[in-house]
C-alpha cells in the first residue's frame, strides 16, 4: 500500500512517499522524497492513504539532518529505476557529506566514458529522493551549480548546509 505525507522543511514542503511493507524497517520503505515546485515531482494518486505515522523514522532522520545532527540517512529505500539509473544512483549514495564530486568524476568512479556524462545527469535529474540520496552534492566540473530538480537555490542551501558550498 502506498502511503504518503507532507512535512516542512528549510527548503520548504516535502513530500514524503512509501510503500507499507511487513518486511522493512518500521514497516515502511521510502519510494519518494519530493519538493514543491521540483521537476516531475511526486503527486499524490488516488488510492494512496494519508498515514503520517508510517513516517515517525524518515522525518526524525530528516529533522536531525536539517539541524546539523545527522550527516547519514540510515532509513529503508525501495526506489524504481532502471539498471543504469539504479547504478547511478548507488554511486550517489557513495558521495560523503559535505563534499562534492563532478559529473565528470562521478561517470569516471562507475567506469562511465566521458560520452556517458550527458545519461549520467538524465539519470541524476531522476533521483526520487531528493535530500536522501544526494544528487546536489554533483556539480559541474567548474564548480557551478548545474542541474537539481528542486532548483538551484536549494542546491546551494544544501551544499552550505552541509559545509560543501560558497555564497554566490
Amino acid at each position: 500500500m502506498t502511503v504518503h505525507m507532507t512535512i516542512e522543511s528549510p527548503l520548504g514542503d516535502l513530500l514524503l512517499v512509501g510503500e507499507k511493507s511487513a518486511g522493512t524497517g518500521g514497516g515502511l520503505a521510502l519510494a519518494s522524497v519530493s519538493m514543491t515546485g521540483q521537476r516531475n515531482a511526486a503527486v499524490v494518486q488516488p488510492g494512496w492513504e494519508h498515514a503520517p505515522a508510517a513516517f515517525t523514522e524518515v522525518v526524525r532522520q530528516l529533522g536531525e539532518y536539517f539541524a546539523g545532527a545527522r550527516e547519514e540517512f540510515e532509513l529503508t529505500c525501495r526506489t524504481r529505476g532502471t539498471a543504469f539509473q539504479q547504478r547511478v544512483w548507488s554511486a550517489l549514495d557513495g558521495i560523503p557529506y559535505g563534499t562534492t564530486t563532478s559529473y565528470g568524476g562521478l561517470a569516471a568512479g562507475i567506469g562511465l566514458p566521458r560520452t556517458a556524462v550527458r545519461a549520467l545527469g538524465t539519470a541524476i535529474g531522476a533521483n526520487p529522493l531528493l535530500v536522501v540520496r544526494p544528487c546536489h552534492r554533483v556539480i559541474g566540473a567548474d564548480g557551478s551549480l548545474t542541474g537539481y530538480a528542486g532548483g538551484l537555490e536549494r542546491k546551494q542551501h544544501l551544499l552550505l548546509h552541509e559545509g560543501a558550498g560558497r555564497a554566490a
